[in-house]
């Protein structure tokens, strides 16, 4: 019996206190069961502002060592060619390959500490966006991710622009499904945008009818087509009606909206800006994220990969993928840019307060520099059977991007050891990042509860607490 038909019940006398007493003190110690859209009343920041979350996911893990965390002083087996410089806070010092970044440094806070027990790229991506604790590979995920368990309680499926956007999804990593809605169902997985934002033929498609009598026939055509599912959605118990439903509503406002369209179309921008963040697709990538928050959607992601990566495509810099050092210098002019434009726009235009950025991956890599045999020749690595150095895969400590959110930026949050193989202060788990966005969002992540397919309710996240110089 659901809680509601409980509490229904509870109206009659038991035993001299109502069922209805004893549930009320059970649900003020015990998790809180929300429905969809729970979450849209109580997302606002201090100055009554909605708050939205752009993430920039690098898929495979980015090096810690040669970018957010340098080791100058480690030893040659440890340590990667590049020099560090200064940024403009006192005592933060980064890669020379970031000279971007370094000059607003100020705008964003750097953890350093955070690590966790998945060394493969599904289970560590699992632990990283949904707070699987699991260790093991998974080929599909048995927990919803952050994002759309924020869209499931941040629903409303009147909005004219999705709440949720994927701009190169953040879905996948190679035969593996590594974020998805699972149990919350197919209504609450992202709107995906594909392709590439930079190429002149670019388009994203259904969005936008240019002729209102199309548009107003499509919309009769639509609520006859309700009319009949709502029949249907009777005795459907498996929550696909309901998700036809939602996408039908979708569906109607984004080819109805002029919001909707405008907020897709990059060549509205000024010449100067689309420029500032490179006319290549991770530029373009980040530009339409911001445009989205703009636009009022409040969670966002957005993949770093593909050929601007090097031979295999992402960040996975084994010796066997890339010559790690090469590789790092072919894709990090091209992420400094981007992610420096992002970052200094989203303070230009007043969005700092309510719209956090951050910049992550399932894992850093290792410290110690491996030696192995290419596997294939391509950019960024030699051809086969060329020796060359790479970093294999390491959860045990990583670093992680803030910027905007209303936080204080310009610090540093825990520390490595000397060689950047283990947090020695201010350790940090998934459990705890997620603790952090799902506050900055308004989600008690402590006391909410979703139903899965059964019914059942199920704690958003198994553990973990906003991290206090986060918030």
């Amino acid at each position: 019996m659901r809680r509601r038909e409980l509490l229904k019940f509870g109206m009659y006398g038991f035993g001299g206190v109502s069922l209805s007493q004893l549930l009320r003190a059970r649900v003020a110690a015990d998790d809180v069961v929300a429905e969809p859209g729970a979450g849209r009343r109580t997302s606002k920041n201090r100055h009554g502002e909605r708050t939205a979350v752009i993430l920039v996911w690098q898929r495979g893990g980015c090096s810690h060592l040669d970018t957010w965390d340098p080791k100058p002083d480690a030893p040659t087996e440890f340590r990667g060619p590049y020099s560090t410089i200064d940024t403009n806070v006192p005592g933060i010092r980064l890669t020379e390959l970031l000279p971007n970044l370094s000059k607003c440094a100020d705008k964003f806070t750097l953890l350093r500490s955070i690590a966790h027990t998945g060394g493969g790229h599904p289970a560590g991506s699992l632990q990283v966006l949904a707070g699987d604790t699991d260790a093991k590979d998974k080929t599909l995920p048995v927990l919803p991710d952050w994002m759309s368990i924020a869209n499931y309680l941040r629903h409303n499926p009147k909005r004219e622009i999705p709440n949720y956007v994927t701009v190169n999804p953040v879905d996948r990593y190679d035969a593996f499904t590594i974020a998805g809605s699972t149990y919350l169902g197919p209504s609450y997985d992202p709107f995906k945008v594909l392709g590439d934002p930079s190429r002149p033929e670019f388009k994203v498609p259904n969005i936008g009818l240019g002729d209102p009598a199309v548009a107003q026939r499509f919309r009769k055509r639509l609520e006859l087509k309700r009319g009949l599912d709502r029949v249907k959605a009777d005795i459907d118990q498996t929550g696909i009606m309901e998700a036809v439903d939602d996408f039908d509503r979708q569906a109607l406002n984004l080819l109805t909206s002029p919001k909707a369209q405008a907020a897709f179309d990059l060549s509205q921008e000024k010449p100067a800006v689309r420029e500032r963040y490179g006319m290549h697709q991770w530029g373009q990538q980040l530009l339409m994220a911001r445009r989205l928050v703009e636009a009022g959607v409040e969670i966002v992601t957005t993949e770093l990969d593909g050929p601007l990566c090097g031979r295999v495509a992402n960040w996975d810099d084994h010796a066997v993928n890339h010559h790690v050092f090469n590789a790092l210098e072919h894709r990090m002019p091209t992420f400094d840019q981007a992610v420096s434009a992002l970052i200094e726009d989203v303070y230009a235009r007043g969005l700092n307060r309510r719209v956090l950025v951050v910049v992550a991956g399932e894992f850093g890599r290792t410290p110690r520099i491996s030696h192995v045999a290419s596997s294939g020749g391509g950019v960024a690595s030699g051809a086969k059977g060329t020796v060359q150095p790479g970093r294999d895969h390491w959860p045990r400590a990583n670093t992680m991007l803030f910027a905007g959110g209303g936080l204080q930026t310009g610090q540093i949050i825990g520390a490595t050891d000397s060689r950047g193989e283990d947090p020695v202060d201010r350790r940090v788990s998934p459990g705890d990042f997620l603790a952090t966005l799902y506050n900055h969002l308004g989600i008690d992540a402590a006391r909410i509860a979703v139903p899965d397919q059964s019914g059942r309710p199920i704690p958003i996240l198994p553990q973990g607490a906003a991290i206090p110089e986060l918030t």
